[in-house]
């Protein structure tokens, strides 16, 4: 008999499924954001270009890098490009950034 899964299950170890929204997001330079979130919590989002694969490539555009922005609570970019907020929130709260490599 399968047992029923808890929406508490469908989340990583670790991770918060009730991080706080994004509030705002601020472009540093290329491939580096400032983030607030709705708690306060203000962190740095780091891309290493060798994250710059797939869809994640347009962001090796700064024109493209530039169109940030925060829409229902997480970062995006146009064409449904998005980052996963409580990702994020964890990273920062610990280390004061998130680093995607």
């Amino acid at each position: 008999m399968r047992s029923q899964a808890t929406t508490q299950d469908d989340y990583a170890f670790g991770l918060s499924p009730n991080a706080p929204d994004v509030t705002a997001v601020k472009v540093i330079s290329h491939l580096n954001l400032q983030v607030q979130f709705a708690d306060g919590l203000i962190g740095l989002v780091r891309f290493e270009p060798s994250h710059l694969t797939g869809v994640f490539a347009a962001l090796q555009d700064p024109a493209f890098f530039q169109q940030v922005s925060v829409l229902h609570g997480a970062v995006t970019w146009p064409g449904d490009l998005d980052l996963a907020p409580d990702a994020m929130y964890d990273a920062i709260h610990l280390h004061q950034e998130w680093v995607l490599q």
